[in-house]
């Protein structure tokens, strides 16, 4: 019995300390994307731009929505692992090609 709670201590331990470096790893990221990323800018690779389809859904009555398309447009993004200068990262937008606006 008391030995199971010494395994029981030791994984929970493990976990803990692995999400630890895992929440570490992830806040040490975006400091080495940023640097990353602002030397591409400098060398003029940094931004692109991604072809995204926009819609629009209204809510009706009955709890039903009703979408309108809107068209396509040209969304600029950054080449980067986390979104910089308030665009998406190019990853997450290429991923994910239509935006949708509900009223």
């Amino acid at each position: 019995m008391a030995e199971e709670l010494v395994i029981e201590k030791y994984v929970i331990r493990l976990l803990v300390r692995g999400v630890m470096y895992l929440v570490l790893l992830v806040i040490a990221a975006y400091p080495v994307d940023w640097v990353v990323w602002r030397a591409r800018v400098a060398a003029g690779d940094g931004m692109g731009q991604v072809q995204v389809s926009e819609m629009t859904a209204a809510e009706m009555k009955g709890g039903k929505e009703t979408y309108y398309f809107n068209g396509t447009s040209m969304v600029d993004c950054s080449e980067s692992l986390y979104p910089q200068a308030g665009a998406g990262a190019c990853w997450w937008v290429k991923r994910h090609p239509i935006v949708t606006t509900k009223y």
